[in-house]
């Protein structure tokens, strides 16, 4: 019962890693969970990541960024720079994943070429 509903919902695993890192970033001291949690509310509404696994891995790789900043005392404009989007953005892309957009890249292509064999 739990694979027809994992391959709906996603991996339950996957889910509880997800929420442990996320507990992790919570967990930072002033200003570092302020901005971690900026940074990864950023990922999860801008990345259109759909594979769970990169996902999980990318939001474990922010908590040890963050938290290693935090017991370093790293200021949080040194770790994000001059423009946290493009620190973010830059971030994201270092993970190759699946998007959602790449399922209409797709579907406009092939649109694209029905029309084109249309016209001949």
């Amino acid at each position: 019962m739990t694979n027809w509903i994992e391959n709906i919902t996603g991996s339950f695993d996957q889910k509880k890693q997800y929420k442990r890192h996320a507990a992790r970033i919570d967990a930072l001291p002033a200003p570092y969970d302020t901005a971690a949690k900026a940074v990864l509310r950023y990922v999860n509404y801008s990345s259109g990541i759909t594979d769970g696994a990169t996902l999980v891995t990318m939001v474990g790789d922010l908590a040890d960024l963050w938290e290693r900043a935090a017991i370093d005392g790293t200021p949080v404009r040194e770790i994000v720079g001059e423009d946290p989007v493009e620190f973010t953005e830059t971030f994201v892309q270092a993970y190759t994943a699946k998007q959602w957009i790449d399922k209409e890249r797709a579907r406009l292509t092939s649109a694209t070429e029905d029309a084109e064999r249309g016209q001949q």
